[in-house]
C-alpha cells in the first residue's frame, strides 16, 4: 500500500518549514538513507532522509513552498509492485502553501490541518494512523509504514525504541516488537497535556493583533516585514521565558587587568600555532569550572523536575542575521584554553552560515551571552528554556577603584548580571556561583590548575 511521506521535525523547535529543494523526482527509486529533498527549518537548511525503501510515486509540495506544517504529507512512496495508480486521491491533494493574509489564515490553517491528518481509505490506498503522542503530549517519530504495522499488530509505539534517524521508529522496529507489552497510555493521560495548553493559552496575555498595530499607524509610511522561521521561533521562545520563567538578577563588577595581562602572554606563545584567545575564551572557561566549583548551579528545568548534569555544558550566544543561535560547548571544563577558543570560532562561523546540526544548539545549563563587543556597559539577559542561568557580559571599561592597600587606582572592570531561573537556583545559590566566576576570571592561572 502506498506510504505517505510526511514532513519530518528536524530541529526540537520546528512546527514548519520551507521546502527548499527535492533531490528526487517522481519515478526514482530509493533506499533508506538516501536524501531526498532540503528543507529549511527554524534554524538551518538540512537534508531530509528516507527512511523507508521504495519509489516515489508522486511529489505532493512543491519545492520552494514555505510553512509547510510538521507532519504533513510532502509525497507518496510506492512499495515494490504498486503503481501511480494505487495512490488514493484524497492523500494526494499537496496542502495550501502559507499565506500572509491575516483575515484568511485560519481557514488556510484549517486546511492544512485537515491535509495532515489522514482521512479514511477511498481506494487501494490506506492512510497511516496519525502521529501518537507520549503521556507529555509529545510527537513520537514513526514512519507511516510502522504505525500502520504498528496499529495492525496492536502495538503501544510509546513501549518501541527507534532505530531509524533522530530515534525515529521504522518498519524493523515495529516488526520486532511484540504486542500486547504494554497497555497504550489513558486517554485521559494524553488528553491532560493538550488540556494545560488551552487552559495556558486562556491565561497568557496576548498583544494586539495585526490588523489592531496597522490601524495605529494608518496614514504612516511602513515596510511590512515577514517573519522568517528563525525570528518566529525567537519570538515564541522569549515570551515564553519571560512569562513563564521568575527571573532574578544578581549583578556584580569583575576586575580584568590580571586576565588581559596572562591573556596576552598566552597570545605571543601561543602565535606560532596561529591561536589567538578571546576574553570570551575565558568567560567559557570560568563559568565551566564554577559549576564544577558549585555543582548544585548546574542544573535545568524540566517541568515538574529539575536535572542537575554532571558535565558543564555551556552554551555561547552568537548573532546571525535575523536572530541568534546558542552553540553548545559540551564538556567545557575538561577542554584547555585553546581548545576551547579553536571549536567557539568554528561553532560560531557555522552558525552565521546556518550550518549547525540539532545536537550542536541543543542542551546545556548555563549560557553566556557577551555585548561588551559592541560597547555594551551591562544589561540583562534573558534565560534560554531549560537552562537555569545566564550571564550577560558588558564591556570592560578603565574606572577609578580603591585598591587592597586603600589607595586610588585606576583598573579595568567589566560588569556582569547573572540572569536565575528562581525554580531552580536560589538567591544564596546563585551568588555563590557567581563569585565563583569572578574569582576565576580575577585568578586566571587558577584556571590552569
Amino acid at each position: 500500500m502506498p506510504t505517505e511521506i510526511l514532513m519530518p521535525a528536524l530541529s526540537p523547535t520546528m512546527e514548519e518549514g520551507t521546502l527548499a529543494k527535492w533531490l528526487v523526482k517522481e519515478g526514482d527509486e530509493v533506499n533508506s538513507g538516501d536524501i531526498l529533498a532540503e528543507i529549511e527549518t527554524d534554524k538551518a537548511t538540512m537534508e531530509f532522509e528516507a527512511v523507508d525503501e521504495g519509489t516515489i510515486g508522486k511529489i505532493l509540495i512543491d519545492e520552494g513552498t514555505e510553512g509547510v506544517k510538521v507532519n504533513t504529507p510532502i509525497a507518496v512512496l510506492l512499495e515494490e509492485g504498486e503503481s501511480a495508480d494505487d495512490i488514493d486521491s484524497a492523500s494526494s491533494s499537496p496542502a495550501p502553501a502559507a499565506t500572509t493574509d491575516e483575515s484568511a489564515a485560519p481557514e488556510k490553517e484549517a486546511e492544512k490541518a485537515a491535509a495532515a491528518t489522514p482521512s479514511a481509505p477511498a481506494g487501494p490506498a490506506t492512510p497511516a494512523p496519525a502521529a501518537p503522542q507520549d503521556a507529555d503530549g509529545k510527537r513520537i517519530f514513526a514512519t507511516p509504514l510502522a504505525r500502520r504495522i504498528a496499529a495492525d499488530k496492536g502495538l503501544d509505539l510509546t513501549q518501541v525504541k527507534g532505530s531509524g534517524p533522530h530515534g525515529r521508529i521504522v518498519k524493523a522496529d515495529v516488526e520486532a516488537a511484540q504486542p500486547g507489552k504494554a497497555e497504550a497510555a489513558a486517554p485521559e493521560a494524553k488528553a491532560a497535556p493538550a488540556e494545560k495548553k488551552a487552559a495556558d493559552a486562556a491565561v497568557m496575555p496576548a498583544g494586539p493583533s495585526a490588523d489592531a498595530v496597522k490601524k495605529m499607524y494608518e496614514g504612516r509610511d511602513y515596510e511590512e516585514v515577514k517573519l522568517d522561521g528563525m525570528r518566529r521561533t525567537v519570538a515564541s521562545r522569549l515570551t515564553e521565558a519571560k512569562q513563564t520563567i521568575p527571573h532574578f538578577y544578581l549583578r556584580r563588577e569583575i576586575k580584568l587587568d590580571a586576565l588581559l595581562k596572562f591573556r596576552s602572554q598566552l597570545n605571543k606563545q601561543l602565535e606560532g600555532r596561529g591561536v589567538k584567545l578571546s576574553v570570551n575564551d575565558f568567560i567559557i572557561k570560568a563559568s565551566a569550572l564554577a559549576l564544577q566549583s558549585v555543582p548544585d548551579a548546574n542544573a535545568v528545568w524540566a517541568g515538574d523536575r529539575m536535572l542537575k548534569l554532571t558535565p558543564s555544558d555551556v552554551a555561547v550566544a552568537v548573532a546571525v542575521d535575523g536572530g541568534l543561535f546558542t552553540p553548545v560547548l559540551k564538556d567545557a571544563e575538561m577542554k584547555s584554553l585553546s581548545a576551547l577558543s579553536a571549536e567557539m570560532k568554528d561553532l560560531a562561523t557555522r552558525a552565521r552560515d546556518r550550518k549547525l546540526a540539532p545536537h550542536e544548539y541543543v542542551g546545556g545549563s548555563f549560557a553566556i551571552s557577551n555585548l561588551g563587543m559592541y560597547g555594551i556597559d551591562n544589561f540583562d539577559a534573558v534565560i534560554n528554556p531549560p537552562h537555569g542561568a545566564i550571564l550577560a557580559v558588558g564591556a570592560g571599561v578603565k574606572k577609578p577603584v580603591v585598591g587592597d592597600d586603600g589607595e586610588l587606582t585606576v583598573a579595568t572592570v567589566m560588569s556582569v548580571t547573572l540572569s536565575v531561573d528562581h525554580r531552580v537556583i536560589d538567591g544564596a545559590l546563585g551568588a555563590e556561583l557567581l563569585k565563583a566566576i569572578a574569582e576565576n576570571l580575577e585568578n586566571p592561572m587558577v584556571m590552569l590548575a
